[in-house]
């Protein structure tokens, strides 16, 4: 998720555990008219402006009226709506790491002692997408996440942490995420599922070579980022904002095009302590 180094502020993370040549014509949700030829079904997309609420923090009964959720990967989907699947694609929970570091010691990114890198918000180590054989290896990791989601009943997927790049101390650059995302939108569309670009507004011209089809916006009302997204998506994006100014700025300036709500930086589940949820 995006740092801004001009706030304290922190997006916030899951707490839950683990053609022409040269010419790329896309139909439908991202896929090319390649894919579409051969076979691979279009995935449906979100409705743009629709209801929405965020609960990759503990599941819940969703308020009256929502029709887009985001859960994530380890909950199941809520049955009538269209369910995002959370997943942490571009860093590993802090209680994964130790199955990275005995699984796959080599994809996690390290600095010049070996350590992993580490985001300092959250706890979490970097994984390594700096060359083309490692992200094919993640990619395979991921990629069975993915499925997963898909066999859950999920029908879309929103891949965490695409800004990593800018936690890795230029161990990682841009183009080194574009193409792990790249990867991961084909697995997505493989599996039936629409793709959702999460927030780093950095790298929205890249959006259709990558394949994303949608958007899971954090705080684009405090960034001043609503305006990006929703031209890049044709309002087919999902605020979410956890400062009252940000909502409200949000709301004033995109409560009729967009789906925008605020939530508690923990992203409690209802009835817990700190809960919060409202929409405009």
């Amino acid at each position: 998720m995006p740092k801004h180094s001009a706030t304290p502020f922190l997006r916030r993370k899951s707490t839950m555990a683990a053609g022409a040549a040269g010419v790329v014509l896309t139909v439908g949700a991202g896929l090319t008219l390649s894919q579409a030829s051969a076979g691979q079904a279009v995935p449906r997309l979100p409705a743009a402006n629709a209801a929405f609420d965020y609960q990759i923090g503990g599941a819940y009964t969703p308020p009256r009226g929502v029709k887009v959720i985001s859960r994530d990967r380890s909950a199941q989907p809520a049955a009538g709506l269209y369910n995002i699947c959370y997943v942490n694609a571009f860093q590993a929970q802090p209680d994964a790491l130790g199955w990275w570091q005995k699984n796959h010691p080599d994809l996690v990114l390290r600095d010049s002692a070996k350590r992993p890198v580490l985001d300092e918000d959250w706890g979490e180590a970097l994984l390594d997408t700096s060359t083309a054989d490692k992200r094919t290896r993640l990619a395979k990791v991921v990629g069975e996440w993915i499925k997963g989601c898909a066999r859950s009943g999920f029908q879309a997927v929103e891949p965490d942490n695409l800004d990593s790049f800018s936690r890795s101390g230029n161990r990682l650059t841009p183009s080194h995420n574009v193409a792990f995302a790249e990867l991961l939108a084909d697995r997505a569309h493989a599996e039936g599922l629409a793709i959702g670009q999460k927030n780093t507004a950095e790298v929205l011209s890249d959006r259709t070579k990558i394949g994303f089809d949608f958007a899971v916006a954090e705080q684009c009302g405090q960034y001043n980022e609503c305006g990006d997204f929703a031209k890049a998506y044709a309002n087919r994006v999902f605020v979410i904002e956890y400062e009252n100014a940000g909502y409200d700025r949000a709301c004033s300036a995109w409560g009729s095009k967009l789906a925008i709500v605020q939530r508690d930086l923990d992203v409690s589940a209802a009835g817990s302590r700190g809960y919060r949820y409202r929409a405009c």
